[in-house]
Formats: C-alpha cells, sequence, structure tokens
C-alpha cells in the first residue's frame, strides 16, 4: 500500500473519530467553558489581545489556544461545536504526526501500532473530544521533542533548531512557561544521563531557547509593550501558584497522577510493564528517541506528583511516550522478539475490568436511583440524581460486551498476538464512541444541565445573573452576557441587598442555598437537581 494512501486512511479515520457529534453535550464547566467564554469575550469586546472573563482581565492563560477558538467560533458560531473543533483538529494532526514520527524512528509497522493504540486508549482519544487547552499543547511540546532529537542525526541542522525553537514557543503561548521548565528539565536530565549533550552543541540549545523566545514575543511583548508588566506579573503569580499552594480544591496525593495514568490510559500502560531492566533485552530501532522519550514520561510525571495543584489533564503530555513505549512493547510481541510477561494478562483483565464495572454499573445506578439515594450523604450529589434521565438495564450489556471483548482478546494474546491486540484496539475505540455519545450525555444531564437551560432561557434578556458559593462560567457563556456598564454588576453584596438597575437573578447549589433563603431581598424560582435558583424581589 502506498505511503499517501495510508497517510489518507489515518486523516479519513481520524475525521470519523474526532468531528461527528462534537456540540452534542454542553461544556462542562471549568475549563472547557472558562476558555470558551474568553474566546466569545474576545468576539464580543472586539480586542484579541488579551484575555477577558466577564469582562474583566484574565491572566490565568496565554491567547493561542483562544485564538484558534475565535477563528472556529467565527466559522461556526459561537457554540458547543466551535469550542471543540480546535482539538479533533489537534487530534488528526496527531495521529498522523505519530505515524510519521514512529517510521522515521522505527519502522511503518512499529508507526501503525503507536497509531492505532494512541486512538485506542482511553483519556489521549477522550480530551480531542473536549475544549481544554492540553490537546494542543502537547502537540507542540512533543513536535519539538522530536526536532531536538532529529538535530542530532540530520544534516539540516538548523531547519530543526528553528522547527524546535518555534514550536517550544507556540507551546508558550498556548500555556505559559511550564513549556519551557518541561523541556528544560528533560534536556538537563538528559545532559545528566549523558554527562554532557552529547550529539548536541551549547550553541544549538541556546539558538533554540532564543527561538523560542522570540515566537512568545509575538504575544507576550506586544502585551508588554501595550499594557505594561501587569500581565505578566499576575500570570506569573499564578503559575508559581499552581506548583506551590493547592488551587481551587484540586489538591490530592502524591500517587495520584500514576494511577490517573494506569487506569485512564488502559490499555497502553499495562504494556508498560512488558519492560525489563536488562539492557540487551531493549535495545531496538529508535533507541534514542525512545529515551527521550523515557526522559519525557519521568520528568512530566514527576514534576506534577510533586506540586500541590493535581488536575487529570495535568499529567496528559504522558500520553506521548506512554504510547510509543508501550508500541515498541507491543511491536516486539507481536514479531515473536520477546515473550508475553505472566503479569500483563493479570493486568489487562483488572484495570478493564474497573472500565467494564464502571460502564455496568451506571445504567443500573440509574434505573435503581431512588434506592441509593437513601445511602448518598451529599445533598448535591442527591439533587444531581433527581434529575429526569431514561435508563434501561439493557445499557448494562454494554459494559458486559465490553468485559467479554476485552476478555477474550486477552485470551488470545498468546496464541496469537496480533489478533488478540487488534481485537482489544478495535473494542477500545468502538467503546469510547458508545460512552462518549451515549453514555456522556446522559451524565451530563445530572452534573450541570439543569442550570446551563436557566442560563439558557436569560439568552437576549437585559438582565443580571451570577452564582452563589460556587466558581463557574457557565451562567456568562450560556447567557451570552454583554459587557456590563454598571460597574456595581461586580459586586455580589451590590446585587444581593444593593439597589439594582435591572431584574438579577442567582443560581446556588443545594448545600448553599439556605443562607440565601434568609434574605428578604430574593425569592427562591424553583429547586431542580442540585440547583436552587432565585430572584431579587426588592
Amino acid at each position: 500500500m502506498p505511503t499517501s494512501l495510508r497517510y489518507w486512511i489515518i486523516i479519513v479515520a481520524s475525521v470519523l473519530l474526532f468531528v461527528p457529534f462534537l456540540g452534542q453535550v454542553h461544556l462542562f464547566d471549568w475549563d472547557e467553558i472558562n476558555f470558551a467564554e474568553c474566546a466569545r469575550e474576545m468576539i464580543v469586546s472586539n480586542d484579541y489581545l488579551r484575555m477577558q472573563i466577564d469582562f474583566k482581565p484574565f491572566y490565568e492563560k496565554p491567547p493561542l489556544f483562544i485564538w484558534l477558538q475565535v477563528l472556529s467560533m467565527k466559522m461556526f458560531g459561537v457554540n458547543e461545536f466551535a469550542a471543540r473543533f480546535p482539538n479533533a483538529l489537534a487530534g488528526m494532526l496527531t495521529l498522523i504526526a505519530l505515524f510519521y514520527v514512529g517510521k522515521k524512528v522505527a519502522n511503518e509497522k512499529l508507526a501503525f501500532f503507536w497509531t492505532v493504540l494512541y486512538a485506542a486508549t482511553w483519556l489521549p482519544h477522550f480530551y480531542f473530544k473536549t475544549g481544554i487547552i492540553d490537546p494542543i499543547f502537547n502537540l507542540f511540546i512533543f513536535l519539538a521533542f522530536f526536532q531536538v532529537y532529529s538535530l542530532r542525526y540530520s544534516p539540516r541542522k538548523y531547519l530543526h533548531i528553528l522547527l524546535a525553537g518555534t514550536f517550544i514557543g507556540l507551546a508558550v503561548l498556548t500555556k505559559g512557561p511550564v513549556a519551557l521548565l518541561v523541556s528544560g528539565l528533560s534536556m538537563l536530565v538528559y545532559i545528566i544521563v549523558h554527562r554532557g549533550p552529547k550529539g548536541y552543541s551549547w550553541l544549538h540549545l541556546i539558538i533554540i531557547v532564543l527561538i523560542a523566545l522570540a515566537v512568545t514575543a509575538i504575544w507576550f511583548g506586544v502585551e508588554l509593550f501595550q499594557n505594561g508588566p501587569i500581565f505578566l506579573q499576575e500570570f506569573l503569580s499564578y503559575q508559581a501558584g499552581l506548583f506551590s499552594q493547592n488551587i481551587a480544591d484540586h489538591e490530592e496525593p502524591w500517587f495520584y497522577h500514576p494511577i490517573v495514568l494506569l487506569i485512564g490510559c488502559f490499555p497502553a500502560s499495562i504494556f508498560l510493564f512488558q519492560y525489563t531492566l536488562r539492557r540487551n533485552i531493549n535495545r531496538h530501532n529508535g533507541s534514542d528517541f525512545s529515551r527521550w522519550m523515557w526522559i519525557l514520561f519521568w520528568v512530566v510525571l514527576i514534576l506534577f506528583s510533586i506540586v500541590k495543584t493535581k488536575i487529570v489533564h495535568y499529567s496528559s503530555l504522558c500520553y506521548y511516550p506512554l504510547t510509543y513505549l508501550a508500541a515498541i512493547q507491543i511491536y516486539r510481541l507481536s514479531e515473536k522478539q520477546i515473550k508475553l510477561k505472566k503479569s500483563i494478562p493479570v493486568l489487562l483483565l483488572l484495570v478493564s475490568s474497573i472500565w467494564g464495572i464502571l460502564l455496568t454499573a451506571i445504567p443500573i445506578v440509574g434505573v435503581y436511583k431512588s434506592a441509593i439515594i437513601p445511602l448518598v450523604q451529599d445533598p448535591f450529589a442527591v439533587g444531581n440524581l433527581q434529575a429526569t434521565v431514561s435508563w434501561s438495564l439493557a445499557e448494562s450489556l454494554f459494559g458486559l460486551l465490553y468485559l467479554g471483548v476485552i476478555g477474550f482478546s486477552v485470551f488470545l494474546l498468546k496464541r496469537n498476538f496480533t489478533k488478540g491486540i487488534s481485537l482489544m484496539a478495535l473494542a477500545q475505540i468502538l467503546m469510547i464512541q458508545i460512552t462518549m455519545l451515549h453514555f456522556t450525555p446522559k451524565i451530563e444531564a445530572y452534573s450541570q444541565r439543569a442550570a446551563i437551560e436557566f442560563y439558557q432561557s436569560k439568552i437576549g434578556q437585559d438582565v443580571y445573573v451570577q452564582v452563589l458559593g460556587f466558581r463557574s462560567y457557565a451562567h456568562l457563556f450560556y447567557t451570552q452576557k454583554q459587557a456590563s456598564k454598571n460597574e456595581n454588576y461586580y459586586s455580589q453584596d451590590w446585587l444581593l441587598t444593593g439597589k439594582v438597575d435591572k431584574p438579577t437573578f442567582f443560581v446556588a447549589k443545594i448545600q448553599d442555598a439556605d443562607q440565601y433563603r434568609k434574605l428578604a431581598t430574593l425569592k427562591v424560582l424553583y429547586e431542580k437537581n442540585g440547583f436552587v435558583f432565585f430572584q431579587r424581589i426588592l
């Protein structure tokens, strides 16, 4: 089969996997709506240089991903599809890049395994259907690492230097200085391991850094020149806070990210346990690239296990090295270069059981929620479960069938490894699609839909809508809020008790609502699915 045809197959497959039904579920608070709202406010305010939330400066992220969402919204409108489309495009580019890089550093068969494995792994696939920053940030970092690897072997050194610096700079413009931190720490580890910059010149590394800084100056420099240092000061302060303190109640134990990767990156994560410490066993084509991937994996995992703030997608940069290193083992097993460890089938069955039991249990909980609600202590969770969502026990068959097919594929691994791993990948891809298309909309109906429907009912009305007792961006995006001409709007006390100049509405979670029920200025409109909706009456 011609190589060009293989790329076309990857393009068509990735379009089918990542684009359809992107907009069928509301954006989820916080991150998805956060970034989409920044893009919407750029369009509304016609200010494309500075990020805003509620038309006030937003210092937490640089603008590149927001600009991509703006372009998408210009094409598709201000909606969920447009907010998520940049990551769907990143998914297509990622699968193409994986196949290309895999061929360059190893061979076409390994490249194929890597590409399919990435698409068949839960979290890497899932994130291409979201509106968060990380998929595009991760792609830039991965491409930069590939260029640094290529720099050592290619005669066109200054091309790779230019591309490496450009990709790192774009990563900084996407998510911030963490791109420089990860890249710098990885190079430092490489230098320590090799007792010097083996294969690299210090001059080349310095030029890469200078190019990266020049690319970031496209925006950071202009922002500094036009508005002074306030953004840089606030931005760097926020980034430092992520590492030194718990931001927004996201503090987890040190082993949080290893568990996330083990379960969330099934089945790829399991094949890392196929590795052995015996060096002669682990030698293969592209071993220097593998060394870079191991360095990237451990730098990211250790770095984000140390920081105070821990969120699932903080370790998502591990997906590239994890799936590549797993693909190497899958390739070698398929070529019968090594034997399958006895622990691998056990781990595959164990972790797949977690997913299968979860998918089996969700419909059962939905059907028998009246018996489960008395056992739940969290009043907001109880309210969520009271949402009207149609379930049947037959939907548990998805989880049971998943368990059966994964179990059969594990059975096949020892008899015909290629058939077994192919069946497992197919089952994974199908189950991920079923989960996104069938389960996710129903889960969203429990978690936030009542609030979002209330916000949408206020579109086009000259009113104030604010949340009480919790942080949210949904009321901004889904009311299509315009800039407020009255600065008093930003005072919650004024909205609650002051002389408001517009009809004013509030949303609180049920566990926080009692303190607001006591206010003479508010009346309860209704309660639904864990949310309480208020209106100002005085």
